[in-house]
């Protein structure tokens, strides 16, 4: 799922993650008009997902009620993203990986400890790939795809694909500075 318009400002590079991961897993993209939270619900709600995967703006604020993810029509809010993955854990699928390619997705406090990546974790996602901070667009693109691809070898684990992926980004010259690179974090399920 993904935004690559918005009022926040233009994430052109989401269009060429949000692909790159359906070309490695398959699935279900809603993409720009298509990212709506009401067809969110349903599309996880009637699916068996064991990848969920949100690339769009994040926001995190010290109060709790004002954080979120956007959606094309609405925001997410950390109360509705709880409620969508306490559901999907209830499938015969569990929700193995959920990613939030956003930024300050695992920025939290006392009330929300790891952010929107701590809610999700709290509400049944068995681990979540969330940022620290704000991330560079087609950084983070790139860092992502290369996540899944080396994810996608069985023999190698959640934590090695995204050191791997890291690494990946780090060889750049343009991405080598931690700013681009080191947001990036797994909660949980390491394996």
């Amino acid at each position: 799922m993904g935004l690559t318009d918005a009022v926040e400002g233009a994430l052109p590079y989401v269009s060429q993650e949000v692909q790159g991961v359906q070309r490695l897993y398959g699935g279900t993209v809603l993409l720009n008009q298509a990212f709506r939270l009401s067809r969110m619900e349903t599309t996880l709600r009637q699916g068996q997902f064991s990848i969920v995967h949100i690339a769009s703006h994040g926001y995190f604020a010290s109060d709790v009620t004002q954080s979120f993810l956007l959606t094309f029509d609405e925001k997410l809010t950390l109360e509705r993203l709880a409620q969508v993955v306490g559901r999907v854990q209830f499938h015969t699928e569990p929700l193995e990986l959920l990613t939030l390619s956003a930024c300050d997705t695992a920025v939290g406090d006392d009330r929300a400890a790891l952010g929107l990546a701590g809610v999700a974790i709290k509400a049944g996602a068995r681990s979540a790939l969330a940022t620290l901070w704000r991330v560079q667009d087609e950084a983070a693109a790139i860092l992502v795809v290369e996540f899944y691809r080396q994810l996608h070898d069985a023999s190698v684990s959640r934590a090695v694909a995204l050191q791997r992926a890291q690494l990946h980004l780090l060889q750049d010259p343009r991405y080598q500075h931690p700013f681009f690179w080191a947001p990036f974090l797994l909660l949980n399920s390491w394996l």
